[in-house]
């Protein structure tokens, strides 16, 4: 998924690609985070998840926390992006539907869309297969180590360079919820 140039506040970034072993740490991570989103966002938000590679446990990743946060409309960013700034994120990303901040430390990723949105639920569903299928899940680790051996003009070349493999997991990832009546996992409390 390309994000346009004029998306990117500050422009594309060249930085290398990482990849570790999964730390269980980053759970952790999200469960300090989360708090502080939701009070913040209190107001706004439906739902805030770890979503992303680092919310699989057994998958290796780039050592960045995704958090998905779920708005009515992403596109009204003065209900929560101040909220978001006074907790230290910056805005990197502002797209039609989408937002993404993160911290000066670039370790933490805030992706806010739409609650109830295709976007939100196929972020929770990728996750959930990846927790669930051992086969894809080594799949979409060795697709990421290859690609991280290799020098990238910037980060949204290597997410484009595993979308197609994305979209294969993804189909299969459909075809189980359609067979299972898998339904996003309602918010924790």
């Amino acid at each position: 998924m390309t994000v346009r140039e004029e998306a990117l506040i500050g422009g594309r970034e060249t930085r290398p690609i990482v990849i570790v072993e999964h730390d269980p740490a980053w759970a952790r991570r999200f469960e300090q985070l989360r708090p502080p989103l939701l009070a913040a966002l209190a107001d706004v938000a439906a739902r805030v998840d770890h979503i992303g590679s680092t919310a699989v446990p057994g998958l290796a990743a780039k050592p960045i926390v995704d958090v998905q946060v779920a708005v009515a409309d992403p596109d009204r960013e003065e209900l929560f992006l101040p909220a978001l700034e006074q907790l230290g994120y910056v805005l990197r990303v502002r797209e039609p539907g989408h937002r993404m901040l993160r911290t000066p430390q670039l370790d933490v990723h805030v992706h806010v869309w739409r609650a109830g949105g295709e976007d939100e639920r196929r972020h929770l569903l990728f996750r959930d297969w990846l927790r669930r299928s051992a086969d894809d899940r080594a799949r979409y680790e060795a697709l990421k180590r290859r690609l991280a051996a290799r020098e990238w003009e910037d980060m949204n070349a290597y997410a484009d360079a595993k979308a197609p493999v994305i979209g294969e997991i993804s189909a299969r990832a459909e075809r189980w919820a359609e067979a299972a009546g898998w339904m996003p996992p309602e918010p924790a409390a």
